[in-house]
């Protein structure tokens, strides 16, 4: 699981990343609101620790572009502020939850293992997009309209999965790379490489119409003529 923590005390956020971290989430830091905004739209993230007053861009208004551009990460508000009229104007722009300064660091864990547990229970056994069907459980990928089906695990499945959510979008490299392996990883690009090359041909087994594309100096496009995905 990846966090992003925007916060401008950079010594409250230093002391989030180290608790998180000692419970194997992924964490980065951003102290200022345009670039921790920047950082939040590459929507490899699964929660964002969000604090309100940022400089030259607030958490607000963080909020109110996150979910205009359709970023689905849990968003967990911080705000030394204690009145209704904030906590409202959160909710009301898409904060699932909100907790005002100072906190307890327990409370804090809490509530991001609460909002990461909602996260996932949202998603059902089975994913579809066009003429394939992903099985979470079984981690089977297989034709709907075809008696075909194939084994995908690993960094595979993670990578599909992630493809499957964004189809016909452009998934840069480097974005690639850091959700699946994470920042600090030892492998380098021609590992993705050869992982998108496994996807092509489980589903060329499975005789999809879908293709994973690569586009020159930039990344990866998952091509379905449907894009509708269901989780």
């Amino acid at each position: 699981m990846k966090i992003l923590i925007i916060e401008d005390e950079y010594n409250l956020a230093d002391a989030i990343s180290c608790m998180l971290q000692a419970k194997k989430y992924n964490v980065v830091i951003k102290t200022d609101g345009e670039k921790g905004l920047e950082e939040a739209l590459t929507d490899i993230y699964d929660l964002i620790i969000l604090d309100v007053m940022l400089p030259h861009k607030n958490g607000f208004e963080i909020l109110k572009e996150l979910r205009e551009e359709k970023i689905n990460a849990k968003i967990l508000m911080l705000t030394a502020k204690n009145t209704i009229d904030d906590k409202m104007i959160g909710f009301n722009n898409g904060a699932d939850d909100y907790l005002t300064k100072p906190f307890h660091m327990e409370e804090l864990l809490a509530r991001v293992n609460v909002q990461l547990r909602k996260k996932n229970s949202l998603s059902s056994d089975i994913m579809e997009l066009g003429d394939i069907s992903l099985n979470i459980k079984s981690m089977e990928l297989s034709n709907k309209n075809e008696d075909h089906k194939v084994k995908i695990i690993g960094k595979e499945f993670q990578l599909l999965e992630l493809f499957m959510n964004h189809p016909n979008q452009v998934m840069e490299k480097e974005q690639l790379f850091v959700k699946i392996w994470g920042y600090d990883s030892d492998c380098d690009i021609n590992t993705l490489e050869a992982y998108i090359s496994f996807i092509r041909k489980k589903l060329k087994l499975v005789k999809s119409s879908i293709s994973l594309k690569a586009i020159r100096n930039m990344g990866y496009v998952l091509e379905v003529e449907d894009e509708k995905t269901k989780k």
